[in-house]
């Protein structure tokens, strides 16, 4: 039970900086590299669909492997999986679809 709150405890920065990463990607694309520019870099539609994509499925990859943890049930581990690999067909498959 102690690992689990410290797991709890470690996660909760990593949630809101991704959490902070899909509301403002542009701001979270610049963190500690404004520097570099004299100006305001104008990023693209499709890198800003990417941070967004990438922000949710690691949202969606830690919070399953933190429930796997927790769960030690071999069919809700599999259900977890199955709905994690239907997660990333779907979205992959729209993120994808709005790259064209």
């Amino acid at each position: 039970m102690g690992e689990l709150i410290i797991e709890i405890i470690f996660l909760l920065p990593l949630y809101g900086i991704l959490i902070w990463t899909y509301f403002a990607p542009k701001e979270s694309a610049l963190l500690l590299q404004r520097w570099k520019y004299k100006e305001e870099p104008e990023l693209s539609e499709n890198y800003i669909r990417y941070i967004k994509f990438a922000s949710i499925s690691s949202i969606v990859v830690i919070t399953f492997v933190t429930v796997a943890i927790i769960v030690t049930s071999p069919f809700i581990r599999l259900l977890l999986l199955f709905m994690v690999i239907v997660y990333f067909i779907m979205a992959g498959h729209k993120f994808l679809k709005s790259l064209e």
